[in-house]
């Protein structure tokens, strides 16, 4: 058995994947580890002379195996290089196209979960403006989120794109990423109190969500379901979650009784005219033969 040290990127898994194929190492003779440490009795060393060239690899299982990467699971990495070698070496070309397979099952739970952890952090990732670049005038925004698994990398690209005019920075335990306008840069994770207290964004944030419950639509599940309680503690607008659900019969009685208002008069407009008259006009009769 011989052990590979990496780092638990994807990157690092794939080079070093790259060089046991290439050797013809089997899935078995490997044991993965996570970290930095120094090499042991049974620590792989690399080989200067590969037994063979590295064998083409589906483009869909690299997609895949990006993502797979990100998971907690210490499981990861021997699974990955199972179905690797099963799609070269092994020959089964066709083996992410079995779903029934427990290797293509596992890896396909792993990425859905992945995907489910992305879509939070892009929902509830809540900037707060700790200061102003003197030099540019940029503001300085900074972000703590909490996710499942190790998905900054993954994750921040939407930040790139939606938030590409300012300055900022998400931490996370595992790991932190800044945009400074031009290039994201990313760095080992930090400790909540690493980031920055309340600021008057949160005021904005409670008052938007204020304005946007509906009480006659709530569904407590649901909303639990999509926005669940281990996200709340970092959401400066989940301290009202509990009153406006107290409230909502109150207010969902209350609008019952509000008396419906009057319609307004349909606006002075020529092509809006133009349809109402062709509507109000008898359809065509049809001719006797």
């Amino acid at each position: 058995m011989q052990t590979v040290v990496i780092q638990p990127v994807f990157e690092s898994w794939r080079d070093r994947a790259r060089e046991m194929l290439a050797l013809r190492v089997p899935p078995d003779d490997v044991l993965w580890s996570d970290g930095v440490q120094e090499p042991g009795l049974f620590a792989m060393t690399r080989d200067a002379s590969p037994r063979g060239a590295v064998p083409r690899v589906p483009p869909t299982f690299l997609a895949m195996a990006r993502s797979v990467a990100a998971h907690s699971d210490a499981r990861r990495w021997g699974v990955l290089y199972r179905v690797l070698w099963r799609l070269t070496i092994g020959g089964e070309r066709h083996l992410l196209a079995v779903a029934t397979d427990r290797d293509v099952r596992q890896l396909q739970q792993w990425a859905k979960a992945i995907g489910r952890d992305i879509h939070k952090m892009h929902a509830f990732v809540r900037f707060r403006l700790v200061a102003t670049d003197e030099a540019t005038g940029r503001e300085q925004f900074v972000a703590w989120f909490e996710p499942e698994h190790r998905i900054v990398r993954l994750a921040a690209g939407f930040f790139e794109k939606r938030f590409a005019g300012m300055d900022w920075s998400i931490l996370t335990p595992h790991e932190c990423a800044r945009w400074d306008g031009n290039a994201l840069h990313f760095t080992p994770g930090v400790p909540r109190r690493a980031a920055p207290d309340e600021d008057a964004l949160d005021d904005l944030w409670r008052t938007y969500y204020r304005s946007i419950f509906n009480p006659a639509r709530l569904k407590v599940r649901a909303m639990q379901s999509e926005m669940p309680k281990k996200y709340w503690k970092n959401l400066p607008e989940a301290e009202l979650i509990a009153d406006l659900i107290a409230g909502s019969a109150g207010r969902v009685d209350e609008m019952l009784r509000t008396e419906e208002r009057p319609a307004k008069p349909a606006p002075k407009n020529a092509y809006l005219d133009s349809l109402r008259k062709m509507n109000e006009q008898p359809p065509p009769t049809a001719e006797p033969p």
